[in-house]
């Protein structure tokens, strides 16, 4: 007998299914704001910030998995939620080192490129900052 409480939740990148577990909830940020999705939600389709997707799974009620994606989509419907990502990584996975050197890298590219008052190179240095922060920040949920 199914239980209508849990939903399944996949993360897909180019590079092929990233995560996938079933839950009670999953937690993501969209351009709109913040969405927390549990079993018989509505179905949507939301776009995605570069952000981190928390799920609380059904093996262990204090456990949460966090999840570092680079925006994309979410859908959800029929208590199946499917997030579509250029990136994702799960905490226990990011190299946090590797990380800080991005950082880093992005915010010196930033200082050039708002020097030389280069904005398509200042926009390509902010989101590659942003995604270094979320790795950074995701990775500290272990």
């Amino acid at each position: 007998m199914a239980d209508n409480n849990i939903i399944t939740v996949t993360v897909v990148t180019p590079y092929g299914i990233q995560y996938s577990h079933r839950a009670h909830m999953v937690s993501v940020k969209s351009i709109d704001g913040d969405l927390g999705i549990m079993a018989n939600h509505e179905p949507i389709v939301a776009p995605l910030k570069i952000s981190e997707v928390r799920v609380k799974r059904t093996d262990d009620t204090t456990h949460v998995d966090a999840i570092a994606v680079n925006g994309g989509f979410i859908e959800f419907q029929d208590n199946v939620a499917t997030i579509v990502a250029d990136g994702a990584e799960r905490a226990r996975d990011i190299d946090l080192s590797k990380a800080e050197q991005e950082r880093s890298e992005a915010e010196k590219k930033l200082h050039e490129a708002e020097t030389q008052h280069d904005i398509d190179q200042q926009r390509r240095a902010e989101v590659a900052l942003k995604k270094a922060m979320n790795r950074i920040n995701v990775s500290k949920h272990l």
